[in-house]
């Protein structure tokens, strides 16, 4: 982390209600608040923790990186299912895995990472010495572990191969105290020693929150059912298929499968019966929402309507898959050809909602682990109840290998959670390989579509295409399992001021 130049921050820049402010997330600055009076009561901390939520998802770094989001469209845009149009703006280069010169993204990523985790280890360390209830202390601290737990989640995720390949290897720098300007930067801890901590956060955090009982429009606060699922994802990576199931299991018991009508709604609303985790987005703040103008190739409001689908993603639904209805072949000029995926719609206001965690994911990794672990008959009647949910053709065990059932789960995660930033976490968790291939008709010819033009004439042209199929470097191999261009580079900054990160 570069704590000399930029990463350190004072977490009074976070606190609000000396400017007689009401609303619950806001960052205005107030650095000249001392750092005894920031942290002398809970009602100060927790506001801290809503400054600091806020940052994560509401601070802009480009237009092309809006927050907490960036990590979530970089995901997919480097995946199979996305077919990124390559002359609009944002995450071009994500796609061609040239993201290394685009040091802002790189900047963006690793900063709002490292600044929640210094902003959780202010609360963590210090509020047990501030005034206040003991429930409401053990609360924030809970939320505050569980804050941090994803921050370093997302770092051992992206920027290291799975936990599986080798636990000794190194990831990235470990803090858990508060930094200052004369804090000796860190060398990269191993991926043991970050997956330990992850699960002492959690685990921590779970003693904590059985008893907060959440509104239902504040899905943005860490509830126990995100923990569990935190938790459930946690030990996916890790490939502790037992306690991974226990975990979803227990996150998703509350949340209830959107109706059809629900899933073509547009994915923008946190009062979604099956979201358990996001931020909410309003009028007057609605940084995050920005992230809507890449996913919503529907509205008119949408101004890059880059993330298209690969036309081989549509061929993995049923006819009857409420999903399915969602596909449509792009007849607008400029546009003709490219296949929409409309899962994603701005609202009237030009705000949509951020999903981090819904039940069917949980569902889904609840179904892996038991095929994992060889239990494949739980394994597929999890898996057919999401598909029950969708309205797809159930899976029929019959005798079907365990490699078999785990491909067929793999492929519902991606069918399920597109566009929703797990595309390269997958890829990297399983240790497979980026997989694009031409979009071909029967007959082995480049695919031909029919597509309804504005004046409502039909047309047929040629369906729009992955445009990168392997590296674009001539040098570089072609999309192979554990390459190390799927991980992230560290920005330059902390390669400048990090004297130990190669340590």
């Amino acid at each position: 982390m570069n704590l000399k130049k930029f990463t350190y921050i004072i977490v009074a820049a976070f606190l609000t209600p000396f400017l007689g402010c009401k609303k619950d997330l806001n960052t205005s600055p107030t650095n000249s608040v001392e750092s005894s009076v920031i942290y002398a009561n809970t009602a100060n901390i927790e506001t801290v923790l809503n400054g600091t939520w806020a940052y994560m998802h509401e601070t802009f770094f480009t237009y092309a990186n809006p927050g907490y989001s960036t990590i979530l469209r970089m995901s997919d845009a480097m995946g199979d299912d996305v077919a990124i149009i390559q002359n609009k703006y944002g995450y071009a280069d994500s796609y061609n895995f040239t993201h290394a010169s685009n040091t802002s993204r790189l900047s963006a990523i690793w900063t709002i990472l490292y600044k929640v985790i210094d902003n959780c280890n202010n609360i963590i360390t210090k509020i047990d010495a501030a005034s206040g209830s003991d429930a409401d202390k053990a609360r924030i601290k809970a939320q505050a572990l569980a804050l941090r737990a994803n921050s370093y989640l997302n770092l051992v995720t992206y920027y290291q191969f799975n936990y599986q390949v080798n636990p000794l290897a190194k990831g990235v720098p470990l803090y858990t105290e508060p930094t200052t300007p004369e804090t000796e930067p860190r060398a990269k801890s191993s991926l043991e020693d970050i997956y330990k901590l992850i699960v002492s956060d959690l685990t921590q955090a779970a003693q904590s929150l059985p008893v907060y009982k959440r509104p239902n429009t504040t899905k943005y606060k860490i509830n126990i059912d995100v923990v569990h699922g935190l938790l459930a994802r946690t030990y996916l990576n890790m490939g502790k298929w037992d306690l991974a199931a226990q975990e979803a299991l227990e996150a998703k018991k509350n949340y209830s499968y959107m109706t059809a009508g629900e899933y073509a709604n547009g994915f923008n609303d946190l009062k979604n019966s099956e979201w358990i985790w996001g931020q909410g987005q309003q009028a007057d703040q609605s940084n995050a929402s920005y992230s809507f103008h890449y996913l919503d190739v529907t509205t008119d409001i949408a101004y890059y309507y880059s993330f298209m689908a690969d036309p081989n993603f549509l061929k993995l639904f049923d006819a009857t898959d409420i999903r399915a209805k969602l596909f449509l072949w792009d007849g607008l000029p400029g546009r003709e050809g490219y296949l929409r995926y409309q899962k994603f719609k701005f609202r009237p206001d030009e705000t949509g909602d951020i999903v981090m965690m819904r039940s069917a994911e949980m569902t889904l990794i609840a179904a892996e682990s038991y095929a994992r672990n060889g239990n494949l008959s739980s394994a597929v009647t999890t898996l057919n109840e999401l598909l029950s949910a969708r309205q797809a053709s159930l899976f029929v065990l019959g005798s079907k290998s365990k490699e078999e059932v785990i491909a067929a789960i793999l492929i519902e995660r991606r069918k399920e959670l597109w566009g929703e930033g797990f595309s390269l976490s997958d890829i990297l968790r399983t240790q497979s390989a980026v997989v694009r291939l031409p979009a071909l008709g029967a007959d082995g010819q480049p695919l031909k579509v029919t597509v309804i033009t504005p004046d409502g004439k039909t047309k047929e042209v040629f369906a729009k295409q992955h445009t990168t199929l392997k590296f674009s470097d001539k040098d570089k191999p072609n999309f192979v399992p554990n390459s190390p261009y799927y991980l992230l580079p560290l920005p330059q900054a902390e390669l400048d001021n990090n004297p130990n990160i190669n340590n």
